[in-house]
């Protein structure tokens, strides 16, 4: 009990002397890898002007979604709807509602981007996208403006 006490009066001893008090940091977790690929999948095919394999990517993305529970809901729907894309116009405007999404879901739950992985934005359409750092790929744009946006820094 001493013991215990005399480690008390310590840390609160350094507290109140401005001294900085070490506390536990808790370990990053990171946003599931099952929603993460097959979305940078999608991410990828819509940078470069494309939408083959947005709708069997988008269902990956629903299904992983699902899986989460009922706090990745929108995910789980944004992917829904993006499997419906008639056109890569539509799918952008529909991948923009998923990385929304995403976007918040990973704030909400604090969660981090795998390694390697950063979040984008596009400051013409005003919406995050995730995908792996290096060269910007902007999946709104394609071949228009594949290079504009920035990082954010997390």
């Amino acid at each position: 009990m001493k013991a215990l006490s005399c480690l008390l009066l310590i840390t609160l001893a350094g507290a109140a002397c401005g001294q900085p008090v070490k506390t536990a940091t808790p370990p990053t977790r990171e946003m599931p890898s099952a929603v993460i690929d097959p979305y940078m999948r999608i991410a990828d095919a819509l940078a470069s002007d494309s939408i083959e394999g947005v709708t069997s990517n988008a269902g990956q993305v629903a299904t992983a979604a699902s899986a989460l529970g009922a706090l990745a809901f929108k995910i789980d729907t944004a992917a829904a709807q993006l499997t419906a894309a008639g056109d890569l116009a539509d799918a952008r405007e529909r991948f923009g509602a998923l990385s929304e999404a995403i976007d918040a879901y990973m704030s909400n739950q604090h969660l981090t981007p795998p390694e390697g992985v950063r979040v984008a934005f596009c400051p013409m359409v005003m919406k995050p996208w995730v995908q792996h750092d290096g060269t910007l790929r902007n999946p709104y744009y394609g071949s228009q403006m594949l290079t504009c946006g920035s990082f954010r820094n997390n």
